[in-house]
């Protein structure tokens, strides 16, 4: 009684949003964190190749060398004493940064891989999460409907008591059917509002909120597909070896940019100083002027890089060699689990087509009874023990859907076409 209380004041100070699975997915790639983050990481990518790139462009700073001297004209952080002073130096060949920068590149791309990635796993999820509270709605329901009728069989059987006809024993036992049936409510109930919540919080709604699915048709969908097509289509469309694969063109750029650093490198630089006459120029230079500008290249030539180099390009070999690992084994798993779903739809579909026989012979069976309660020559208890059984069919039945679907929906993402659930 107090979870119920509990749980009706969870529900009355929430706002319920009722959604198809189309609006849900289509709201969830709008609002949901965990995609905005990824987004966020990817732009964040993309800048980082900005970054890499700068030393490629001019970079220009102006200030002021101005100072009081005494004697010589001393310089000033290797510049002469000047009123304005102005600098310009850009990389013109530098193939350690130009590796650099493929690799961030590289990096960028496959932070758009992970985002696509997020993207799919957002859909699944939220496509899972409705699911389940459909599932629990369809359960919920049918739970109450039998509680009723074993309240119908319970104030049979307690009026037979009450008629000397029936031992208290059965009154007893009716008694805790009805309190089990009851039971099964609340815990049902509390699924309920746990998966509603749940599919509410990966939408991106208020914290008390839920998300009710709406009622409706989804066609099911024969399997088009061979097992072995499956597989390559799976294997094709993973973006796990996808990322995978470029994280390992990162790692092998990387090893470049580190060997690189044994090569030379030529900078564009350019100078300018405004010098002021009171800095003993004259006493100490035959000729005096005050605009003084340079323009030309520094070429660099490593002699003694020291072993950091080597052992930065053995660190990127090693992690290249453990990307080869987990990009086989990433194949290795994709493919048994595509087989696995495959395999798994199969078996849910064999599974419906029984609780669906099972169902029409329990449903049968309740016509049956109801047509000799007519005739007299059943009782309620009997027609009420046959609904109830029914309604058990009717959650073997939904059961075995719900597994069809779930098995479905592995099979969508493993083959990358999640897309079809919109």
């Amino acid at each position: 009684m107090k979870l119920a209380l509990f749980l009706l004041a969870i529900t009355a100070s929430a706002e319920v949003h009722h959604l198809s699975l189309r609006q849900a997915i289509e709201l969830a790639l709008k609002q949901n964190p965990d995609l905005a983050l990824a987004r966020l990481d990817e732009r964040k990518a993309q800048e980082d190749v900005r970054v890499a790139r700068d030393p490629f462009t001019p970079r220009i700073a102006v200030g002021s060398g101005l100072a009081f001297n005494n004697g010589f004209p001393m310089s000033i952080e290797g510049s002469a004493p000047s009123v304005i002073q102005a600098r310009a130096n850009q990389y013109l060949f530098n193939r350690q940064q130009t590796w650099t920068v493929a690799k961030v590149r590289e990096n960028a791309r496959g932070a758009g891989i992970a985002a696509a990635s997020k993207h799919d796993e957002v859909v699944y999820r939220v496509a899972s999460l409705l699911l389940d509270a459909e599932r629990a709605a369809r359960a919920l329901e049918l739970a109450r409907k039998q509680v009723d009728s074993l309240e119908k069989v319970a104030q049979t059987v307690r009026a037979r008591v009450e008629e000397g006809r029936a031992l208290e024993l059965e009154n007893k036992q009716a008694a805790y059917q009805v309190a089990r049936g009851r039971q099964r409510v609340e815990i049902l109930e509390s699924d309920l509002v746990a998966a509603e919540s749940a599919l509410a919080f990966a939408l991106g709604f208020e914290e008390n909120d839920l998300v009710r699915p709406v009622e409706e048709t989804r066609l099911a969908q024969e399997l088009s597909v061979t097992e072995e097509a499956a597989v390559e289509r799976a294997l094709r469309a993973s973006k796990e070896l996808r990322k995978l694969e470029s994280d390992l063109l990162a790692e092998g750029l990387d090893i470049k940019a580190q060997k690189a650093a044994k090569l030379p490198r030529i900078d564009l630089v350019a100078q300018y100083g405004l010098f002021a006459r009171y800095n003993n120029y004259d006493d100490y230079f035959r000729t005096f002027q005050r605009h003084n500008g340079l323009l030309g290249i520094s070429f660099q030539v490593p002699l003694l890089v020291g072993p950091s180099v080597a052992a930065l390009s053995a660190q990127a070999e090693v992690n290249a060699a453990k990307l080869r690992v987990q990009r086989n084994a990433a194949r290795q798993r994709i493919s048994l689990d595509t087989r696995k779903s495959y395999r798994e739809i199969q078996q849910a579909q064999t599974a419906s087509q029984v609780a669906r026989l099972d169902l029409d012979v329990a449903r049968e069976q309740l016509s049956v009874a109801l047509a000799l309660m007519g005739e007299g020559r059943a009782t309620l208890r009997q027609v009420e023990e046959a609904r109830f059984n029914e309604n058990e069919k009717w959650l073997a039945f939904y059961d075995a859907q719900y597994g069809v679907e779930r098995a479905r929906l592995n099979l969508l993402k493993q083959t990358g076409e999640l897309a079809l659930l919109r």
